[in-house]
This record gives C-alpha cells, structure tokens and sequence, in this order.
C-alpha cells in the first residue's frame, strides 16, 4: 500500500511539471498522453486497484481518482493559457493578403483535338488503334515501302535506339501491324507521339502528336477519299473551309497528295499565318501503294484504299490560334489553364 501511494505521489509531481513546462499546444497534447493516456503508469496504477487487499482498495482508489482529477484540471487550465497566449499573438497567415485561387486541371489541347478528330471519324466507321513507340526498321520503313537508303532512314533524321529499332517517325507502323492481324475491309485512326531529329523551334518539335488514318476494302477509290476528307474538314473547320489537294510524292501511296485548306483567320484572302497564299496545309494522304499490301500479305489486285496522316500540333495551332507550337509541349501551366472548362 505504502508503495503505491508513493507511485501516486511521484506521478502526481512529475505530470504537474511536465504540464506547466509545456509551451505549446502540442506539447501539452503529447505530456497529456504521457501521463493520462491507456498506456500511462497512473492508467495501469487505477487498474491495479482491484489487486490490491481489500481493506485497502478504497482508500487507493479514492488517492488515484484524486491525483487523476488533478492532472485534468491542470491541463484545463494550461490548455486555456496557452490558447489565450496564441489570440493575444495573433494569427499565423496574414488574412489580409489576397486569396490564392485554386488551380484547375485541364486536358492538353492536343488531348482535344485528337478526341475531336477520332470522334469525327468514328462518325464514318473508323477506330482508334495503337501500337509501340520504339519500332523495328521493318515496321516503321521497310514495310511500308520505304527504303532503308531512303533520307528519312538516315540517323540525321531518326532516332535509333539499335541497328534496327527506332523511335517511330510517325504512327504508320500501327497501320502495318493492323493489317498483318486483320483481313479487309479495315477503317482505323491512329493517334500517338512520333520522334523525328528536328529542331524545337516555333514550328518543329523533336517528339510531337500525330493522327494517321487508313481504308481498305474492295472498290475504294479517290472519289471516296477525297468525299471522306471533305467530311473531316467541314465537320472539324467549318462548312464554308475550303479544300484544295495537291500533287505530291510519298513512299506509301501513289497516287499521294498535300491536303490544304483555306485560312480561317483571313478566310482566303491572304495573312501572314497562311504566308499570304489563303490556304494552310494538314496533311499528307494517297491512296496506298500496291508494295504495302504485299508486304502485309494483302492481295493488292483486289484491294484498294487511302491513308492520310496530319500533326495534332499544327491542327491545334490552327484551331485555338496558337503562334508557337513550343507552348503546347512545356508544360506551362498558365498556358494549359487556359483549356479548363467552366
């Protein structure tokens, strides 16, 4: 008994300096489960009451609950102190400095467009498609009629990873490896990144977003493509752009042509974003060559199709007329917040 009321004694003391020595609210908190809390000697002092001989547990009980009480009321009160300490101080942020507002996420405008545009041709029975990034030389070239003596093969012009793998130079190769595995008729856009060695300047980026798209059944011919395209173009610029085609060369498609189309800031007439010539070119398109079908394993006697590819970037450029194509790749959140929607 007398061992146990020493405890009270000593707990009693050493929880009341502990308290009044606390300086902060903190603090206070952690002497508070130090001394009060489950695991606390006064705690497990007040279990063991039950242990002790009967004619003494009364009277141990009613010292315990005492030097209980006590220690609560003293955390009362240098709870209260400190509270009243922090008012008189003040507070810790300046309320009269203006509020910061709160930053609101919002997709890249390249995520935009190209939703816009698959959307756009999923209307005419296409879907999206996907595939690697770092690709064999067979895929990204070879397989579709280029080359690897062709310029675009040259390491000036390409990223290679290996003697044969690269970082893809544009998202064609889905359309090979689409159709090695599906038999005609095959409607897809492909949208992806794409790497090529140019310099990250107002109008080239080293890696930047493209959408390629490929038709291939029986009897396709250059009136749908050109009806296909011209569907595209009054559904994503307006029903009064206009398209011009112009005769051009690519490996992969004979007959191949440049896609323009008339300049939505001057509408035709002629401003220093179409150089003054009233058209602004998207794209490159034919219609597939023979050589690729065969390479794919397609009879190319019986089936025809097209395949055109366009620079999300410039796209963008064009719909939210932005001057510099670096904005949309640095990241700039000021730039970005501006495609938040309300």
């Amino acid at each position: 008994m007398r061992d146990f009321l020493a405890d009270l004694q000593r707990l009693e003391e050493a929880g009341s300096g502990a308290i009044r020595a606390a300086a902060a609210i903190d603090r206070l908190e952690e002497v508070r489960v130090e001394i009060l809390g489950r695991k606390a000697r006064l705690t497990q002092l007040l279990r063991s009451v039950r242990d002790l001989p009967p004619e003494h547990r009364r009277t141990a009980g009613s010292e315990a609950n005492r030097v209980k009480q006590r220690l609560q009321e003293l955390l009362e009160q240098r709870t209260a102190e400190l509270t009243a300490d922090q008012k008189e101080e003040g507070p810790e942020v300046d309320l009269t400095l203006p509020g910061r507002p709160r930053w609101r996420g919002a997709r890249h405008p390249c995520t935009l467009v190209t939703d816009e545009i698959c959307g756009i041709f999923k209307e005419l029975g296409f879907v999206r498609a996907r595939g690697p990034e770092a690709e064999t030389t067979w895929y990204n070239f070879t397989a579709l009629n280029t080359p690897l003596d062709h310029p675009a093969a040259d390491e000036q012009d390409t990223f290679y990873l290996d003697a044969d793998v690269v970082l893809r130079t544009h998202t064609s190769p889905v359309q090979a490896r689409v159709m090695e595995k599906t038999k005609p008729p095959v409607r897809i856009v492909v949208p992806g990144v794409v790497y090529r060695r140019d310099p990250f300047d107002a109008s080239h980026a080293p890696a930047f977003d493209q959408i390629e798209g490929l038709a291939v059944d029986e009897g396709i011919n250059f009136v749908e493509f050109k009806a296909t395209i011209g569907y595209f173009v009054r559904r994503f610029f307006g029903e009064d752009t206009a398209t011009r085609f112009r005769p051009s060369f690519f490996p992969f498609t004979e007959p191949s042509a440049e896609l323009d189309v008339s300049c939505a800031i001057c509408h035709g007439e002629g401003c220093s974003a179409c150089k003054g010539t009233g058209w602004v070119e998207i794209m490159g398109a034919g219609m597939v060559d023979p050589a690729v079908f065969d390479n794919v394993g397609y009879d190319s006697e019986r089936y025809t199709g097209y395949a055109f590819g366009m620079g999300v970037g410039r796209i963008a450029m064009l719909r939210y007329r932005i001057p510099d194509i670096r904005l949309l790749y640095e990241g700039d959140v000021r730039f970005l917040g501006q495609f938040a929607r309300a």
